[in-house]
């Protein structure tokens, strides 16, 4: 937690173009990965579609498997780990980026035994684990997504939730993390969407005088 990079949605932390074609995927995965720990090579990376018929062919069926609503973990029997986020994502970096840690996550805790994947708070947890390793600004970014559209005959909006947290719980995480490791006003907190920047801003407030009372 103390040694990891705090990446941000800029070109200086993801200098690689991105068009959302696969090798574009293929880029950020190997950067996600190479920040969170984990060899790339240990894990094989897809890409599955809107429809569930065509979710059920691309991703192989096994006992350990563990979702996000943009990605899905598999741990195929005597074959690599799998990852594959959903076509949509390919849209967005800013969720792809955020769905990628989350399941990358999965291949430390699950795939590396460190949590029971029938645990009640294993998906929540794993969200945590993306704050703690420098994920967070994207993952609370994304919890909640809201979007208006309009078109030559309809208009209307969408939400899209990512991730087991509320935004709220991602600030407190995001407060915790910054003041564990010495900061006080992070420069990477400017990044954090407004309802995130505001929890976090009151969490940190909160900890500073818990601390002076402790």
């Amino acid at each position: 937690m103390l040694e990891a990079r705090v990446m941000r949605p800029t070109a200086e932390d993801f200098p690689d173009r991105f068009d959302g074609s696969e090798a574009a995927l293929q880029l950020m995965f190997l950067r996600v990965a190479g920040c969170m720990g984990v060899d790339p090579d240990s894990v094989e990376l897809q890409v599955f579609s809107d429809s569930a018929e065509s979710t059920l062919e691309s991703i192989p069926f096994a006992a350990h498997r563990s979702s996000s609503p943009g990605g899905v973990y598999v741990e195929p029997p005597n074959q690599k780990k799998l990852v594959a986020v959903h076509q949509r994502q390919l849209r967005d970096p800013v969720a792809l980026v955020a769905v990628l840690a989350h399941e990358l996550g999965h291949v430390i805790l699950l795939g590396g035994g460190l949590v029971d994947r029938e645990a009640e708070d294993m998906e929540p947890l794993n969200d945590l684990l993306t704050v703690f390793l420098g994920f967070g600004i994207f993952n609370a970014n994304a919890a909640f997504q809201f979007s208006q559209y309009t078109s030559t005959d309809s208009e209307g909006w969408s939400a899209q939730r990512l991730g087991y947290l509320p935004e709220r719980v991602w600030g407190y995480a995001l407060a915790r993390f910054a003041i564990e490791r010495g900061e006080d006003d992070p420069e990477w907190s400017r990044f954090l969407a407004t309802s995130v920047r505001s929890y976090f801003k009151s969490s940190i407030k909160w900890l500073r005088a818990s601390t002076r009372t402790g």
